[in-house]
């Protein structure tokens, strides 16, 4: 990865630029990541050139662009082992989940029955099952965590579905997502997996997870905001009631009723989001040829780099230890409020995120309200590593 670093940087044009009068140097790609060429150019020509509604039209352009939307789907389906038809287009990881609450959920959860989540949870793999085990009397069971943020895997015999998530946002910790699964099939339930965080730094194959629903966000991946996608089985997406009625998600419609297509389309009610959808397909493309093992080497010495500096600065507390982890380093500065030394650090050019990352709960957890927080991609140096531990010293020498 080392030799190829220099070209792979000159494929993401954000990177080539200055802010504060220095060199970018981005660090908050757990939020969001920058976009490649190659993934910009597919947006681009998509506005440009076939800017058509997809499945609607028999004109040029409307076949140009249904031809380019579906390829996409084609694209996303190999990047995750599935079939096109498994591949449902949302706005992101959020409403992937929220589709699966709604649908899944409400046709096959009643009071009693237990939703299982765990302490590291994003806001958006917790909130909609909190919202609906309210609503229908279903217990909500949380699986707790070590103090390095390893998962204890403890499920209630009587689970009856699982959401988990494969990456912590705020950790890093990779999970054991495949002995989750059958663990989880064991006890009869069914496996949501929030994916947001892992796929553009893990090689994902949903088949050999053994999950039942893969939630993923197009601009985590490399690809452009507003965009994601819901992996489900076959069979589950066939049997969940629709969502969203309108446009595009009907077979025929009477002042009486409707009838509606099958899965995935039943679940993309009106004009989505077309250039979105083509840049993720190019995002996911890209990613794909990383070339994952080098890749994660690339990132785990990022990682190990920047806890060995960070831990040797006076006042810093690195959050978490998990033994199998992605490029995210979380940390708090003893006198310091999180958003301060991310202020400091932005001075220096440097873009980190502060504040709970829609991880509160993890956060009380670990006994803070909130932290700093490094990420890291394959764009990203030893020197860019080395220009954050100077600027979280600069931070502590302030705060001092």
């Amino acid at each position: 990865m080392a030799t190829d670093l220099s070209a792979r940087r000159a494929d993401v044009p954000a990177l080539h630029q200055t802010v504060r009068g220095r060199p970018l140097v981005y660090l908050d790609n757990a939020s969001t990541t920058l976009k490649p060429q190659v993934v910009i150019d597919a947006v681009q020509r998509t506005m440009a050139r076939e800017c058509a509604n997809v499945h609607r039209g028999v004109h040029a352009l409307s076949e140009g662009a249904t031809a380019q939307y579906e390829g996409a789907r084609a694209r996303v389906a190999a990047f995750l082992g599935a079939r096109p038809a498994e591949i449902v287009f949302t706005r992101g990881t959020t409403e992937s989940v929220n589709l699966v609450a709604q649908t899944w959920g409400r046709a096959n959860l009643a009071r009693g029955d237990t939703v299982v989540v765990t302490a590291m949870e994003h806001h958006s793999n917790l909130v909609p099952w909190q919202m609906l085990c309210g609503e229908l009397g279903a217990r909500l069971h949380v699986l707790p965590i070590t103090d390095d943020g390893e998962l204890v895997l403890d499920l209630p015999e009587r689970a009856r579905l699982v959401a988990v998530t494969h990456v912590s946002n705020v950790l890093g910790t990779i999970n054991p997502v495949a002995d989750i699964c059958r663990a989880a099939h064991e006890r009869g339930a069914v496996v949501l997996v929030d994916g947001a965080q892992a796929a553009g730094h893990l090689p994902v194959d949903v088949r050999a997870l053994g999950c039942d629903f893969y939630a993923l966000s197009a601009h985590k991946l490399f690809g452009p905001t507003g965009t994601g996608v819901l992996w489900g089985r076959a069979e589950l997406l066939a049997d969940m009631p629709e969502w969203m009625g309108g446009g595009d998600m009907v077979l025929s419609v009477t002042l009486e009723g409707a009838t509606y297509r099958e899965a995935p389309y039943k679940f993309e009610a009106g004009t989505p989001n077309i250039a979105g959808v083509v840049g993720l397909g190019a995002a996911a493309d890209y990613a794909a040829g990383l070339g994952w093992e080098a890749a994660a080497a690339h990132e785990r010495s990022l990682v190990d780099r920047a806890t060995a500096a960070l831990s040797a600065i006076p006042g810093v507390r690195l959050l978490g230890a998990p033994r199998r982890r992605i490029g995210i380093v979380a940390f708090t500065l003893a006198g310091a409020h999180p958003h301060d030394v991310a202020t400091i650090v932005d001075r220096e050019g440097i873009a980190i995120r502060s504040g709970h990352h829609c991880a509160e709960p993890l956060h009380r957890r670990l006994g803070v309200a909130a932290s700093a927080r490094a990420s890291f991609a394959f764009y990203n140096t030893a020197a860019e590593v080395d220009a954050l531990a100077a600027a979280v010293r600069l931070a502590a020498e302030t705060f001092g």
